[in-house]
């Protein structure tokens, strides 16, 4: 056995190639959940396809698809974003980027974090967006709550067990793409047709419309 992390040397992946070369069978393991899923591998994996050598995964517990379908939110489509930022400032800038998709999306989370990032999420997405916190997936002391954005801050100040263990967060795709919006579409067009192409203005619109930006492209297209 040997040691292998996001700093891991040249060397020690040079190392790791020769031996399969020479014939041998390695395995890549996780102490927990999906190796290269938000964990190191990846770079060790690149250059093993960039030598022509075979690849194979072995599919085991993964806290992204177990945390997605225990929600209870909708699954046929889910975007993954890993673990949220660090900084105040770009974790809202993120967040805010959420505010207007419609597909249900997961994040990493650390539990040091979770109770400031819960409030962040408040502020930036309103106190009735709903989410699922999920806590040591397929392990011992799994955890999975459900509710809206301010319920679980509120029992985020109670629960001392969110502050530890591993947190996946599923957040609810959102609603908040109307018709009323549509029915401005014209206006706006005819306002900023000047200063936006149709691609760009189809696919900035499209984030807060019911319509697809293809849609949006088509119907102002002469």
């Amino acid at each position: 056995m040997v040691s292998y992390n996001d700093f891991s040397s040249q060397k020690k992946i040079s190392s790791i190639i020769k031996h399969l070369k020479d014939g041998k069978t390695i395995s890549l393991i996780s102490d927990a959940g999906t190796p290269l899923v938000s964990d190191p591998g990846h770079e060790l994996v690149s250059q093993v396809i960039s030598e022509k050598i075979k690849v194979e995964s072995i599919p085991g517990p993964s806290s992204v698809i177990s945390g997605l379908i225990t929600s209870g939110f909708k699954n046929n489509k889910f975007i993954f974003e890993g673990f949220l930022p660090k900084k105040s400032s770009e974790l809202k800038s993120l967040l805010s980027k959420c505010n207007y998709e419609t597909k249900t999306i997961v994040f990493f989370e650390s539990p040091y974090r979770i109770k400031k990032t819960l409030k962040v999420m408040r502020d930036v997405l309103g106190e009735n967006r709903r989410i699922s916190i999920a806590r040591e997936m397929t392990k011992m002391h799994e955890t999975i709550l459900r509710g809206t954005i301010e319920e679980l801050n509120h029992i985020a100040d109670v629960d001392l067990n969110l502050t530890r263990g591993e947190i996946v967060i599923v957040l609810e795709g959102s609603d908040k793409r109307d018709d009323e919006f549509d029915n401005k579409l014209d206006y706006l067009y005819s306002a900023l047709s000047n200063d936006l192409s149709l691609k760009q203005f189809s696919k900035v619109f499209s984030k807060i419309s019911k319509q697809s930006a293809k849609e949006i492209y088509n119907k102002y297209k002469e």
